[in-house]
């Protein structure tokens, strides 16, 4: 928020930051948008489901048992990939900034960049020949994969702090702890919440391949529609994950926002 003068007085006047211009609506009206199509399509694939001619084993694969069960095993893979992501990435990214720790950053920004890069499938499958098949190996696959834009989003946000008021922090007789705590974490935030946010969605999509690891999922009705060549099957594994992540991303989104420091 931002005072003008003029001849009359003081006026206030709001930014894109605030929320009470047509140039700055509330962030709260943007957000409504995702979740009302998700549940549009939602509603949109229960009436499908509920008329379409489906052979039995379509009907096998899309009744609400097996949907839920894949649903639920498609978001324990992504919730327990962001949260070991969100306790390696975060604190190494901080460790990487900091004094004589910063002349490894490159090193290991090289090495995570290394495991998103690798095709991810072959990551899978050389991970499921190490740690045996299964919903381990799926995981720490997730991870190699989807480490690098929360640890590089944690160093860019902690690195673009004005070192003035890091300066200002320590001036005030401030521990090098609580200016990390008190000044930089709060101002690097929206940085870090992009990161999390951008792997979150790529955890969703990326964990449909957990099916070739035997590590369950959507992923399942996707494989066995290009298998059978059922395009019913393969259509909804594919519409269900594009309305997971569009769920997970708002989700997100929401998150980004109540974190937000004021001001920013």
């Amino acid at each position: 928020m931002t005072a003008t003068l003029d001849t009359d007085g003081p006026r206030t006047t709001t930014g894109a930051v605030g929320g009470g211009s047509p140039a700055g609506r509330p962030a709260w009206r943007g957000l409504l948008v995702q979740p009302v199509l998700v549940l549009v399509g939602v509603a949109a694939f229960a009436l499908w489901r509920s008329t379409a001619d489906l052979s039995d084993t379509e009907q096998r694969q899309l009744g609400w048992s097996a949907l839920r069960r894949s649903i639920v095993d498609h978001l324990q893979l992504t919730l327990a990939a962001a949260v070991i992501v969100l306790l390696i990435g975060i604190p190494l990214g901080i460790l990487l900034t900091r004094g004589p720790f910063r002349r490894a950053a490159p090193v290991v920004l090289a090495v995570a960049n290394t495991g998103q890069a690798a095709p991810a499938i072959g990551l899978f499958v050389l991970l499921a020949t190490w740690l045996g098949f299964g919903f381990r190996s799926a995981v720490v696959a997730l991870v190699a994969y989807t480490v690098l834009p929360v640890l590089r989003n944690t160093m860019v946000g902690l690195q673009g702090v004005e070192p003035r008021l890091v300066e200002a922090g320590r001036g005030m007789g401030m521990s090098g702890v609580t200016v990390l705590l008190r000044v930089e974490l709060p101002l690097a935030v929206p940085v870090i919440l992009a990161g999390v946010r951008t792997a979150l969605v790529l955890l969703v999509g990326t964990a449909t391949l957990a099916t070739f690891v035997s590590g369950g999922g959507l992923g399942l009705l996707i494989t066995t529609g290009i298998n059978l060549s059922l395009n019913s099957l393969l259509i909804s594994g594919a519409v269900l994950v594009a309305l997971l992540a569009l769920a997970i991303d708002w989700a997100g989104r929401v998150v980004e926002h109540v974190a937000r420091p004021k001001g920013l």
